[in-house]
């Protein structure tokens, strides 16, 4: 059996499958981003999962693609926590852009985006990802995220910038004091995730000009700061994976078209697509 992970800051989708490559199991756990979780919860979390539970010593392969596992370090302590519960699997753990490139692949070369609960960028040619740009986390980078738009949504809240009706429909949808805010930020392990849930609030007002506009801004930063800089940019398509880029596709591609880019393919969730990859590509190597 083999196990192929989509691993999310917010949550991680589990696929399991058989050599032949039919799915035999669907489910969800939290994310496993070792930037935000202590690792060494990981195995009693899996522990709790009864459905993982029951298959655990029959999952030979793990495929991990996670936030937050593109440096070494963590990769080998994500390793090491997946390694104590399936203690009979071979598992490999690399970055969730590797699981982008994947996902977004269609037989060309292609830039990949994740815009989700954070964001990032590469470029694939099939076979190699190209990664110019570091991620700099939430506190500094994830330009474009549902973090970025959670952000900016609360301090133009708290700063008195949202037009009267939106400030009215916020207070009535949270009834957020600062000092919640404060202690959700910075007490808070999953912080990221916590300041993303804002992005609802415009997901479901994104017709109101002020939020459009907001939406529009962002993405703008994450094109300047996370795909221009590429210089494949202008002769390939772009390609995304997330929920941001998904809820918000017409502004996103307004964006483009004022950089003069070419968007292709938008993925919301990229599990399905990363299945098919490994049956074409990687599971007839194993």
């Amino acid at each position: 059996m083999i196990a192929i992970v989509d691993g999310g800051s917010t949550k991680c989708d589990w696929v399991l499958i058989n050599q032949e490559g039919d799915i035999l199991l669907k489910t969800e756990t939290i994310g496993f981003n070792p930037n935000i979780i202590n690792v060494e919860k990981i195995p009693a979390e899996l522990e709790i999962h009864s459905s993982l539970k029951e298959n655990q010593d029959q999952i030979k392969y793990i495929f991990f693609y996670g936030s937050g596992c593109g440096l070494e370090e963590n990769k080998l302590k994500v390793k090491k926590a997946l390694q104590t519960f399936f203690i009979h699997a071979n598992i490999v753990v690399k970055e969730d852009m590797t699981a982008a490139a994947y996902s977004a692949y269609n037989g060309e070369p292609a830039i990949v985006c994740i815009l989700g609960t954070g964001s990032n960028s590469c470029y694939f040619d099939g076979k190699i990802v190209k990664r110019e740009l570091p991620s700099l986390g939430f506190l500094i980078g994830d330009d474009g995220s549902g973090c970025a738009l959670g952000k900016i949504l609360v301090k133009n809240y708290f700063m008195k910038k949202l037009p009267p009706d939106l400030h009215q429909a916020f207070t009535e949808t949270y009834n957020l004091q600062i000092e919640d805010l404060i202690k959700n930020m910075y007490h808070n392990p999953r912080a990221n995730a916590y300041l993303a849930d804002f992005s609802k609030f415009i997901l479901d007002r994104k017709e109101h000009p002020f939020l459009q506009h907001l939406v529009f801004e962002e993405l703008k930063n994450y094109f300047e700061y996370q795909v221009l800089p590429y210089e494949e940019s202008k002769n390939c398509e772009i390609n995304f994976i997330g929920s941001i880029a998904y809820y918000f596709e017409d502004i996103l591609r307004a964006v483009a078209a004022e950089c003069h880019l070419r968007v292709g393919t938008i993925v919301q969730k990229p599990i399905e697509n990363l299945v098919k990859y490994h049956k074409t590509y990687i599971i007839p190597e194993l």
